[in-house]
Parts: structure tokens; sequence; C-alpha cells
């Protein structure tokens, strides 16, 4: 086997000195704090659940994924799901990805041009810089959640003859919170921005039928795209951006990581077309229903247990969301707190700087509709002085 380069070894050295060198695990701990399978779905009883919702999965038998889209790659389930995306929510058109990283990718990629201006919350996800770094346009970003600070960023920018875009995330990952959509949109629009929105973490947590956040306070059609991701609260894989008829025709002419990369395979968009047809049954005793009440109500015992247990403090990150967070400065600190839940049988994981800004290290706890009172007031009570 050849050398290995010394400049990538020198980086390895320097994570290791750190202490944020990342490593892959497959930890077999008793309680899931840790994964983004915030209903259930990835280890539920699908088949039965498929049956009740009445789906028709025929239209998704195939032998497989034959190349891109753009060459033998596009069966009649992508055209089938994207349009059942789009009526589901209230846009003119859907485009499928293979992975929100992909979406995301070739979105910011492709749509700001040379002479645009791309203004995006600081916490943005790396899919999203990184996209940005890809394309032609200048980027600035503004202080995370702060309406003000964008405000001065778009007035800097206000006789700038390019687009400007306005990006942002519905629930952000590593925070759990969420911007003010209604007062951002009002923005925006007052400087003729085009506002994109990262749902990841919104769809089938927020709306009656899990269609976000957007369109749960009824802005869909005062946005410019959302990206709806599948492979958190639905389980499975792929992700879609939803906008305009002209948007998508633009995005799978320009956008790379979508041209270039062989389709889903008609199985994974079945996967996809199933969690969507259970989230959207209209009985009120639904699996989706239920699952996402039950969601909603461990969600509130988390914060009212944090607050009983005296652990309500400026260390905590407020969120209504699935995802909630304590600051635990410094790796070596947040991670020996993670082995030590970790050796309670809790699956939490510690989360880094780099991730994270330094000294804003944290741990940071997905909620699911499946854990009980008693596994969140456990793991609440680990983090007792």
């Amino acid at each position: 086997m050849t050398a290995f380069p010394e400049n990538l070894l020198a980086k390895i050295q320097k994570r290791k000195q750190e202490n944020a060198l990342r490593v892959l695990t497959t930890g077999n701990f008793e309680v899931d704090f840790s994964s983004n399978d915030y209903l259930g779905f990835s280890h539920s009883t699908m088949a039965a659940e498929q049956r009740k919702a009445n789906l028709d999965m025929q239209q998704f038998d195939s032998d497989g994924s034959t190349g891109s889209r753009l060459l033998t790659g596009n069966h009649k389930a992508h055209e089938n799901l994207e349009q059942f995306l789009a009526k589901y929510h209230s846009v003119e058109a859907a485009l499928v990805f293979n992975s929100g990283y992909d979406a995301n990718l070739g979105f910011f990629s492709a749509v700001p041009q040379r002479g645009d201006i791309v203004i995006y919350d600081a916490f943005a996800h790396a899919s999203i810089r990184d996209g940005i770094q890809l394309s032609n346009a200048k980027s600035y970003k503004f202080k995370h959640n702060d309406l003000e600070d964008l405000k001065n960023v778009l007035q800097a920018y206000k006789n700038y003859q390019g687009n400007l875009y306005v990006v942002t995330e519905s629930v952000f990952s590593m925070d759990g919170d969420s911007p003010d959509l209604k007062a951002m949109i009002a923005l925006t629009e007052s400087f003729g921005a085009y506002l994109v929105v990262d749902e990841a973490h919104a769809v089938g947590v927020f709306g009656e039928k899990g269609e976000g956040m957007v369109q749960s306070v009824d802005l869909n059609n005062r946005v410019f795209a959302r990206i709806v991701t599948f492979g958190k609260a639905l389980g499975c894989h792929g992700a879609a951006v939803l906008g305009s008829e002209l948007l998508k025709v633009y995005l799978y002419n320009f956008a790379r990581s979508f041209m270039y990369t062989t389709a889903l395979s008609p199985h994974s968009i079945g996967v996809i077309y199933t969690r969507y047809g259970i989230m959207g049954q209209d009985k009120s005793d639904s699996f989706y229903r239920q699952q996402r009440s039950k969601l909603l109500r461990n969600i509130e015992f988390f914060k009212a247990e944090l607050k009983s247990l005296g652990l309500d403090n400026e260390n905590y990150l407020p969120s209504n969301s699935a995802i909630q967070c304590l600051i635990v400065p410094g790796n070596e600190q947040v991670k020996k707190l993670g082995y030590r839940l970790n050796g309670a049988g809790f699956d939490v994981r510690p989360i880094l700087s780099p991730t994270v800004p330094m000294d804003f290290e944290r741990i940071r706890f997905c909620l699911h509709s499946f854990n009980t009172f008693d596994e969140i007031s456990g793991v609440l009570k680990q983090l007792i002085p």
C-alpha cells in the first residue's frame, strides 16, 4: 500500500489533539435519543399501515435504477411521486433528489448566479454552505435567527443589481430552534429577496399531516423554494425541492447533483410514497396521528421535566421541536458526559466543535414518539450534578 500523504496525516493528528476526531460506531444502546427517526417509521410494521392507508404499490415494482433520470433512470414512479408531493405540499412542482445533501448542493450551486448575493443564517447546515461555495454568487451570513441583523445586511445590498437570496431552516439541526418565519417573509419581501427554507427537521413533525412548518402557518405561496428531506421523520431516504414549474425545469437542467447521478430506485420511491400516504390519512386514530401526538407529548414532558429537575438554565437551548440541546463547553467535557450517558444505556451523542462553534459543544437529545416518560426522566436525572 502506498504511503499516506503527510499533510492529510497532519490534519488527522490535529483533530486528535483537539479531541475532535470522529469515529464510526455501531453502539447497541437500550434507549434511542440520537436518531432522526422521530416518529418510529423506520422500525414500524409498514406493511400493515400501508394496507390501512389503501396504498397501491404496484406502480413501484421494478428491477431497479438504470442510470440518471436524464438518461434511462426516469421511471413513471418518479413522476407520480413528484406530482403527489406537489399536491401534498401545495406547490406547482417538486423535484426528487437522492438525499438532502444532494438537494442543497444542487440547488445552491446552480440557482444563485455570478452577480447574485446569498444571505444565509450563521447556523445554516453544512450542505447549504457547501452548495453556496460551489456557486459563483457572493455570500454573507447574518446572526442566527436575528432579523435585525438580516435587515442590516439586506439594507446594505438593497441597490445591488443581482438577485438577493435569503436562506434559513425551519428547524435548525444542531439547536432545534426556529426563526420567526412570518416576520422573515415580510422582511425579505420588502427588499424583493427570494427566500429559501430548508425543512429537513420539520417535515413529519409540524403540520396536521406533517407538511412542515412553512405550510403549517400558510406561507408556502410566499417562499421561493423549500427543501424537504425524507431521511429524518419519514425514516427513509431522499429529498425534494419544492417550488415553481420553472424552478423544476431549471434544476434538472443545471443542478449537477441531480443530472450526474444514478436515480433513486423505484423501490426507494415507493417507500417515500408509502410514508406520505400514511401521514396523509384523515382518520383521527391513524398511525401517523397517534405517533405525532406521542412525539408532541414527549417534547412537552422533556421541557417540563428539565424544569422540575433544575436543568432549565442558561445552558439549555429553548426549542419546541424534537431536537433538545444542553450546552456543555469543551470537547473533552461533552465527550465525558456522552460516555456516561451511554454507559447508562442511553444513546445520546455529544456534538463537538468544529461541527458547532468552540465553547458551544452540546449534548443533543432527539426525542421520538416511542420514547417513554420514564426513559426521558431517566436520562435527564443522569445530568444532575
